[in-house]
């Protein structure tokens, strides 16, 4: 008998235990967090003092925890601290991280995803804007959610890419044999091959220790990264080639986004959007300023002649005739993209 009342009471206590621990998970999980703070993180490659990481902190953090009264909490993870884009756009993916500022790296599995990033496609900021923020901008998008469980909120810039170097590229001819960094991305590396040079793909975490070394010669991206991620010690030139407009993207893993109630919905949006076009007007503004504090600290720029561009652009042609072979909508889509121009 005393046996049984000692395995009755056991039982009891584990009943009672699970039941209190059941209502605990109900609690964080519950609706609004059950009182809980939801804690988003966000994840990308910039340096901290980038305009992209600027706008984040001064935009989107701010707007987002003084909105939701402290139901949401922001923190941001610049330079890769979760991994290089491929690493932390796959947490974003699976949850492990609520959200990303990746460039366009999924677009080995969403071909239009490539699009953006097409060579001498863009005129200006402002032509990138009108596209990405308008019709074509969704078009692009549209398969993101279904095809990766991640939702797009906003378009955001790395800029206009230009190669930086350790020598002076003033002609075509020089791109011959230029040990060059590129994304590991089929079309930045066949541009960068149809251009002369030895393409290596690389993070961009590990481009300093490369260029360092001399593993390679030179990478393309927009002066505000060289700058910010202290390229320019161990570079001399800079060809302003704009070659390439280079966007990125706020993405929030689907799962994440389905369990906030509408109003946080409508704040994270909101802080999105404002952050986005911020960081493109901190962008654009910055160009001169970068340019000078690049100049001042030993680097030369090479401003291509009309004749230099035109080859560039012209050996790039290959590249556009493979993609339009590849798809039927993409001749289509690039005109569209250059009438937004006019």
């Amino acid at each position: 008998m005393k046996k049984k009342k000692i395995f009755g009471l056991a039982t009891a206590v584990l009943a009672s235990f699970l039941f209190l621990a059941g209502c605990g998970g109900e609690e964080a999980g519950g609706e609004n967090g059950g009182g809980k703070k939801k804690v988003i993180k966000v994840a990308h490659y910039f340096a901290e003092d980038h305009p992209q990481n600027v706008a984040l902190k001064e935009k989107f953090k701010t707007i987002v925890e003084e909105e939701s009264n402290g139901e949401l909490e922001v923190q941001l993870y610049p330079n890769s601290t979760l991994g290089a884009e491929k690493e932390f756009y796959d947490g974003v993916r699976n949850g492990t991280i609520e959200m990303g500022i990746p460039g366009l790296i999924m677009q080995a599995d969403i071909p239009k995803m490539a699009a953006p990033e097409w060579p001498f496609l863009f005129k200006d900021f402002e032509h990138a804007k009108k596209v990405l923020n308008g019709p074509i901008g969704k078009e692009l998008t549209a398969d993101l959610e279904s095809e990766h469980g991640v939702k797009p909120l906003a378009w955001s810039a790395n800029g206009f890419r230009m190669f930086s170097s350790n020598q002076t590229i003033g002609s075509l001819a020089d791109f011959d044999g230029l040990r060059l960094r590129m994304p590991n991305i089929p079309n930045y590396i066949k541009l960068g091959k149809l251009l002369g040079a030895n393409v290596t793909p690389l993070p961009i975490s590990e481009v300093f220790t490369a260029m360092e070394q001399k593993v390679v010669d030179g990478q393309d991206n927009p002066i505000a990264t060289v700058r910010a991620s202290g390229w320019y010690e161990v570079q001399s030139d800079i060809l302003e080639s704009k070659h390439m407009f280079s966007p990125n993207l706020y993405i929030i893993n689907s799962n994440f986004w389905n369990g906030l109630t509408e109003e946080q919905q409508k704040i994270i949006e909101k802080a999105s959007k404002e952050a986005a076009d911020y960081e493109f007007e901190l962008l654009e503004k910055s160009y001169e300023e970068d340019k000078k504090f690049l100049e001042d600290n030993g680097l030369k720029f090479t401003t291509p002649s009309g004749e230099f561009s035109a080859e560039m652009e012209e050996a790039a042609q290959p590249l556009y005739e493979k993609i339009y072979s590849e798809f039927e909508w993409a001749k289509d889509l690039a005109d569209r993209i250059r009438a937004e121009a006019e």
